[in-house]
């Protein structure tokens, strides 16, 4: 018997059972969020359960020195909680940190080229993870996320974690038994080559062209725009929607239109 599992399955029942998220503010939370429209109520309430479960299990603080408040709080843990709604929270174990920056940060960098030659980097950027660290966001960035519009910084750092579930990133995370991995290769490497020809081009393109930067944003990317704009990317990439939505176990083009509600 896995005594671990049945302990940890008490533990999240009595969480679940004392300190469900108020109702108000959760509702504000999902209403505010486009991206969670269509969900049935099982599964706003499943939603919840894992909302709940991870402001308990993880912290979700303020960095920079700001306020973070609670609506955002619950707007960033939403979002990051979709892309395991059916595949459960231990899918995020191993690590405890959301550190939440007012607007885009600024981290240092020394790496050392072929050379030999140590280069000492400071970069913009709105969201990183770390291998068995934190995620950091951008508050701003990620309040604006969840609006259909493609662009989502919580999903594109949480699907980072999944990635790294198995070690470095590389856009080839940890698969499901009943998953093929060289449909998986085959889907993804077409597209990233097709997509990063096409950025070369100079075209538009719908999708965040930084997808083009490696397989792991890649990965990272089209999990954006898996649940940000699904029936773009099935059109544009039907094996590779096929491939995240086997990953997921979630059809997000499937439930376009529904209707948007509190559970």
């Amino acid at each position: 018997m896995d005594w671990w599992g049945f302990f940890r399955g008490r533990r999240r029942k009595r969480i679940l059972q004392r300190h469900a998220l108020p109702e108000e503010g959760w509702c504000a939370a999902v209403s505010a969020l486009p991206l969670l429209r269509g969900l049935s109520d099982d599964e706003l309430r499943h939603l919840r359960e894992l909302a709940t479960l991870f402001l308990h299990e993880k912290e979700v603080v303020a960095g920079g020195g700001h306020l973070l408040s609670d609506d955002i709080r619950l707007k960033i843990v939403a979002q990051a909680c979709l892309p395991v709604l059916n595949l459960g929270l231990d899918y995020y174990a191993g690590w405890v940190s959301v550190i939440v920056y007012p607007d885009e940060f600024v981290p240092e960098y020394e790496f050392m080229d072929e050379y030999g030659v140590v280069h000492h980097v400071r970069e913009p950027m709105i969201g990183e993870s770390w291998e068995r660290g934190p995620v950091i966001l951008s508050g701003a960035d990620a309040e604006r996320s969840g609006e259909h519009d493609g662009v989502n910084v919580v999903i594109h750092e949480f699907a980072h974690k999944l990635d790294m579930l198995n070690g470095v990133p590389d856009g080839f995370p940890p698969l499901h038994r009943e998953m093929d991995r060289v449909a998986w290769t085959q889907a993804f490497s077409g597209a990233f080559d097709d997509f990063s020809a096409k950025v070369e081009s100079g075209a538009e393109t719908v999708i965040d062209p930084y997808a083009a930067e490696s397989p792991a944003e890649f990965f990272a990317v089209m999990s954006e725009a898996f649940f940000e704009i699904p029936l773009t990317l099935r059109r544009e990439y039907p094996e590779v929607y096929r491939q995240l939505a086997g990953f997921y176990r979630q059809d997000p083009a499937g439930r376009m239109g529904g209707g948007t509600g509190c559970a």
